[in-house]
Formats: structure tokens, C-alpha cells, sequence
């Protein structure tokens, strides 16, 4: 009996041993995050990240798997091949909302987070306004690690005082029209500048929020409002009356290009996310309220069109348990205040250390705390990516034949046939 049960002790501690080295392999000794950062801000913000998680957790790799190129497209491609073959990253960067929702959700790739919401607090420190954009049937699918803005107006003071025009009333669309007008009877062509088609569709979101108010805005992306109302009709011919002023070589440039017609004074006026904020600071090394200026879109004024980079936990996680850690990571004020003032973007969280943040961002984090938040069409918060990529198409179209009562009975049947609407 006791050499049986010697052999029973001395299997039982290969089986534990055993255990222990898989979980060395599969469970806690390795994180995989998969993003697209692999450069400037974006990189530098991460590595800061990375730094943290080292110090907190030395016996855990983090296998940073960024995947360069296509501003996120060429990672999407690399990771969609993954999830076919049932080879998901233990987390990765997504934009917020329904570019993750109606796509990874849908599909059943990815589980709720309530839990760690609750444990961590954020429904606290998160915007109540930002939950629910971040939610399906009431659960949290994502981690925001950050937030852009998207109705910002660029602008250049100093153009402005050579043609003896004062900004725009960021609460009045018409006093922006008012102004491009004045412009352009100074003889200036085109004050303001545009880019390539996302751009285009970036520039078309902030000025259907400027025509039809927050409120409306949000129901028009979760089916309680109607697209073919009169509300609707107004902001496309604002956004036809606005095309009227940009320059003719808008799809040929990039949205740095079009920033630069600003800082160069060949253009007044920009409508681009606060990314751009960084450009004009960093790169081109301009000074905020001198080489450049900021307002939200005129008519739009006490609304943060956001967007965010968040994180997942994909349902077949190899490493689930460091996967949340590092989903904590990204939700903590440590984390978010080591990457968002290298990133160029505030957090999500609202009680952020304010000195580490640029002057502008400052600006940011304060309407952040107070606006009324409504999603980014362009950017994936809004509508899921068959849904926006078919109103890509629509407003393509729009912008050849210049045919509004086309693009809205377009936008019409795809919250149909896409969204929402029945």
C-alpha cells in the first residue's frame, strides 16, 4: 500500500507539473495585443503602456503584434484572417462603438465586459452618455482607452485678419457661411479645405449634427428618428452649400495636405479630428491662437462628436486572465495618463491629471466633461461597417451628380437594408 500510494503521490505531481507548464504556455505568462500603432504618437503612447505593464507584471511577455500600414486596414485584414481560423489575439484595438459591435458582436468574437466595468468603477468615471455607445442590449463590449474629436473647425487667425473676417459664432452654421462668403467676395477662392473621400464623409457627419441637433442625431443612427424627414433634407443641402467653398483638387489630397492649405493661408477653414491639433503643433511647429486656431463646427457647439480606440477580450482567448489585466490597464487612470498626452488624444476617463495635457487638449478634456456625446460616422462609432461603407458609396455618388434628393432617399434604404430602421 505504500508503494501505491507513492506512485499515486508521484503522479499526481506530474499531473500538476504538467498543468503548471501549459498555463506557463496558454494562461499567464504571455499577452498578445494587437494593433496598429506602430509609429509617432500612436507607437510612443503605447510603449509608455508597455512600460507599465512590465513593471507590474515582469513574469508576463507582452507580445506587441502591430501590424503596420492602411491606418488600421491592413491589421483588420491580418486579423479577420486570425478569427477564421480561430486564432484570435488576446486583445485588440478597435475603434469604439459599432465598427466593433456590429461587426466582432454580431459574430459572437467577443464577450461583455460588465464585470469589469463594475469592479473597476468605470460607470463612474466614464461618461454616462458614453456607455451606451459603447453597448449592445446594455452590456460594454469595449475598453476606451482614449477619445478623439470630430467636429472641429481649424482655422487660420491670421487669414482672417488679412481679409478683415472674424470667426464664425461656433453656435451658428449660418455665421461660418457668413464668413466663407466674406471670404471669398475678398477674393480668396477657397477658404476652406478638403481632402480624400473619408474626409469628405467626416466633413458630411458634422454638419448633419450642425443641421438636426444631438438628439436627432443619435436617433437617426438607432432608428427613432426618420432620414426622410425635412431635418435630413436641410443638412444635405448645407453640406452641398458647403462643398460650394473648398478647393477643386479636394480627392486627390490627404488629410495632412488639406491641413497644410491652412497653415500655409491658402485656405481659412478645415473641418478634421483633433489629431490634426498635433500636426500643426508638432509637425509643422505652429503656435495655438497665432499659426493656428479651434472651434467646434459652427452649430455644433456644446456636442463632442467623439471616436475612440478601444480594446477587447475576444471570446477563445489564449491568455484570458492577462487579457484582463490589461483591459484594467487601459481602463486606469495610470494608463490613460501615460498614453493619451503622447498619443495627442484626452481619455476617457474624467478625472485625468489635466497638467499632463496640452493646451488644446485641456480645452478638450473640459467640453468632454460637460457635452452632450454623440458618435462619429467616419470613425465606426455609429453604424456598423456594411452600413457606413454602403453611405461611403451614396455620398460618392452625391458628390459626382451633386443629386440630393438621391443621397437622402439612399441614406433612406440603407438604415433599412443596414441599420436599424424597418
Amino acid at each position: 500500500m505504500g508503494h501505491k500510494r507513492l506512485m499515486l503521490v508521484v503522479a499526481l505531481v506530474v499531473i500538476a507539473t504538467l498543468m503548471l507548464s501549459s498555463c506557463a504556455k496558454t494562461g499567464d505568462k504571455q499577452l498578445e495585443v494587437f494593433s496598429w500603432w506602430t509609429g509617432g504618437g500612436e507607437e510612443a503612447g503605447l510603449n509608455a503602456m508597455i512600460k507599465i505593464w512590465q513593471e507590474k507584471y515582469p513574469d508576463i511577455e507582452f507580445v506587441n503584434a502591430a501590424v503596420a500600414g492602411g491606418a488600421g486596414s491592413n491589421a483588420k485584414a491580418v486579423l479577420a484572417t486570425r478569427l477564421s481560423a480561430g486564432d484570435p489575439p488576446d486583445s485588440w484595438q478597435g475603434h469604439a462603438g459599432q465598427e466593433l459591435i456590429g461587426t466582432y458582436v454580431a459574430a459572437g468574437q467577443l464577450e461583455p465586459l460588465d464585470d469589469l466595468y463594475k469592479e473597476n468603477g468605470w460607470y463612474d468615471v466614464f461618461p454616462a452618455t458614453l456607455i451606451p455607445l459603447i453597448s449592445k442590449d446594455g452590456h460594454p463590449y469595449s475598453v476606451p482607452v482614449n477619445i478623439h474629436r470630430a467636429n472641429v473647425l481649424w482655422y487660420n487667425p491670421a487669414v482672417l485678419a488679412q481679409y478683415n473676417v472674424d470667426p464664425p459664432d461656433p453656435t451658428s452654421f449660418d455665421s461660418w457661411i457668413a464668413a466663407m462668403d466674406a471670404l471669398k467676395a475678398a477674393g480668396m477662392e477657397a477658404p476652406l479645405s478638403l481632402g480624400e473621400a473619408w474626409t469628405q464623409k467626416h466633413l458630411f457627419e458634422t454638419i448633419l449634427l450642425a443641421t438636426v441637433g444631438p438628439d436627432t442625431y443619435t436617433k437617426l443612427w438607432n432608428g427613432e428618428a426618420d432620414w426622410g424627414s425635412a431635418d435630413v433634407t436641410k443638412a444635405i443641402e448645407n453640406f452641398g452649400l458647403v462643398l460650394t467653398y473648398v478647393n477643386p483638387d479636394y480627392a486627390s489630397l490627404s488629410w495632412q495636405d488639406a491641413s497644410k492649405l491652412v497653415a500655409d493661408g491658402d485656405a481659412a477653414f478645415n473641418v478634421m479630428g483633433d489629431w490634426a491639433e498635433g500636426y500643426f503643433r508638432v509637425d509643422l511647429g505652429l503656435k495655438l491662437g497665432t499659426g493656428f486656431n479651434w472651434m467646434p463646427v459652427p452649430g455644433t457647439k456644446g456636442s463632442y462628436q467623439f471616436l475612440s480606440d478601444s480594446f477587447v477580450l475576444p471570446v477563445g482567448a489564449k491568455h484570458r486572465d492577462a487579457a484582463i489585466k490589461w483591459l484594467t490597464l487601459c481602463g486606469s487612470k495610470e494608463g490613460q495618463d501615460a498614453f493619451n498626452p503622447l498619443k495627442g488624444s484626452i481619455p476617457a476617463r474624467s478625472d485625468a491629471d489635466v497638467s499632463l495635457y496640452s493646451e488644446y487638449l485641456q480645452a478638450a478634456m473640459a467640453d468632454w466633461k460637460v457635452d452632450t456625446i454623440v458618435g462619429s460616422l467616419a470613425h465606426g462609432v455609429v453604424a456598423n461597417d456594411t452600413w457606413s461603407n454602403d453611405i461611403s458609396t451614396a455620398l460618392g455618388q452625391y458628390l459626382t451628380d451633386k443629386d440630393g434628393a438621391a443621397l437622402q432617399a439612399a441614406l433612406v434604404n440603407l438604415c433599412k437594408t443596414d441599420g436599424p430602421c424597418k
